[in-house]
């Protein structure tokens, strides 16, 4: 947060875009995680699964270089290693080991939900007070101090506490202790407005939750099934797998947990998809009237061009005619092309377009001289054009930035007209997105033999 508010008003400060400005915020919290807990790689992923929502070199390469400095300048503070030491843990955990994983993600998806929820019925339990909201975070202070007359080891940042987790050196007492006092002062704490922090405080609860599986799963080293397990909790909650797998191998440098974080934070991950419909960090943005996105693919846009959807069958018309061979100019010229028109001249050049509007404005002006204008004289010389090797995605902009609603397509070498383009066109790419997202398709086909019935009976599809 920090690290964020340094960002933001460095970007204020130098007068920079929206989107310059995110990226300096964005780039300011990614240094203060990896100064903090010493994990540069995951502060970038945190960055782009979280904050940025996109994955772009305009974003990511200043977040990049902003994380990589922290965590240069973290070692000559702090020293080198990592912030939790753990102890050697096997390459291979097997079959039993693996489902083991799976276990444990659900159930840190499921103590992840059950998180979420309790986050937030605090925060509507202190809507409901009938009193000033400025009082709310003494109510939440007040909860945190009780907790930490019951267990002052959920009291603070609690490194220590996960630090003897991940080395497996805790009394059951210290666990439950854990999982219930700190959910409990936790959820309060972000409930009442409290900064309560969400790493440090997922990391012990997720460690305390793989403490008790620790309890009847197969043994697999000390403190293995509560590093998996904080992994886990961190996909679940902040449906960040990725960032959280790598997080737990900075944290402690035991590189042999690599699949069994994938296994357990992607079935977290999984489970509160199904059970939730926004993460613990959504949540709030959803209720403020926002909507995020969360999940990344390329756009439909980006990948046809605008040679795949131009209208090729568009009325031209020479550039040296005038008005009166059409007729009434302001309804039937160019009715077949919904108000705009191409005109080619000598050798089929690309002159330009005309539109109604121009055609009814100029004889609104001067009757007389626009019907002895030729309709090259008419024409916009200086139009928006579209290029058919682009990408829709392009025209869109240009479209959106001209404020146009169909385009000419011109060769740009030979400056040939060749279709136009409109957002009709445009939506071809859409829906052409829908049909491989909805139709199935069967291309093979499975020839069996049954006795009486002769050979190459073919069953066809549906039967």
């Amino acid at each position: 947060m920090t690290g964020g508010a340094v960002g933001s008003m460095i970007a204020q400060l130098f007068h920079l875009t929206s989107a310059e400005r995110k990226t300096l915020l964005v780039a300011g919290a990614a240094g203060g995680m990896s100064a903090t807990f010493a994990s540069p790689v995951a502060a970038v992923l945190l960055a782009v699964e979280l904050l940025l929502f996109e994955w772009k070199p305009r974003s990511l390469i200043p977040v990049a270089m902003a994380s990589a400095v922290a965590a240069v300048v973290r070692r000559y503070i702090l020293g080198f290693g990592p912030l939790f030491p753990a102890p050697a843990h096997p390459l291979f955990i097997g079959p039993e080991g693996l489902l083991g994983c799976a276990l444990i993600g659900i159930l840190a998806g499921a103590l992840s939900a059950l998180l979420t929820i309790s986050v937030y019925a605090a925060e509507d339990g202190f809507q409901r007070l009938k009193i000033h909201w400025m009082w709310w975070p003494a109510i939440g202070g007040l909860a945190i101090g009780l907790g930490g007359l019951i267990f002052p080891q959920a009291l603070g940042v609690g490194y220590d506490t996960i630090g003897a987790l991940i080395r497996g050196d805790v009394t059951t007492k210290i666990i439950l202790g854990v999982l219930l006092v700190k959910w409990f002062i936790w959820a309060v704490s972000l409930g009442s407005g409290t900064s309560g922090g969400v790493l440090a405080p997922l990391l012990m609860m997720g460690g305390a939750l793989g403490g008790l599986g620790a309890m009847f799963l197969p043994y697999e080293g000390a403190g293995f099934w509560q590093l998996i397990s904080m992994g886990a909790i961190l996909g679940g909650t902040m449906r960040s797998p990725f960032t959280s797998v790598v997080f737990a191998f900075e944290l402690t440098h035991d590189a042999s947990v690599f699949l069994p974080l994938l296994v357990a934070s992607v079935v977290a991950h999984a489970f509160t998809l199904l059970t939730l419909k926004r993460s613990i960090l959504t949540e709030k943005v959803a209720r403020r009237g926002y909507h995020l996105s969360r999940e990344y693919a390329v756009d439909p846009l980006e990948i046809l061009f605008v040679r795949e959807v131009m209208r090729t069958k568009v009325a031209v018309l020479p550039a040296n005619a005038k008005l009166p061979r059409f007729g009434n100019p302001g309804e039937q010229i160019i009715a077949r092309n919904n108000a705009c028109c191409p005109l080619w001249g000598r050798k089929e050049s690309w002159v330009g377009v005309v539109t109604r509007h121009e055609i009814n404005e100029r004889i609104e002006q001067d009757r007389d001289s626009a019907l002895e204008c030729s309709l090259g004289e008419l024409a916009q010389k200086e139009t928006i054009e579209a290029y058919p090797g682009e990408p829709l995605r392009v025209v869109v902009y240009r479209m959106a930035e001209k404020a146009v609603t169909r385009m000419p397509v011109v060769d740009r070498k030979t400056r040939t007209f060749l279709g136009l383009v409109s957002l009709n066109d445009l939506l071809k790419a859409r829906a052409r997105h829908l049909e491989e997202e909805r139709r199935r398709e069967r291309p093979l086909k499975f020839r069996f033999f049954f006795p009486g019935r002769g050979a190459g009976a073919e069953l066809s599809e549906g039967r």
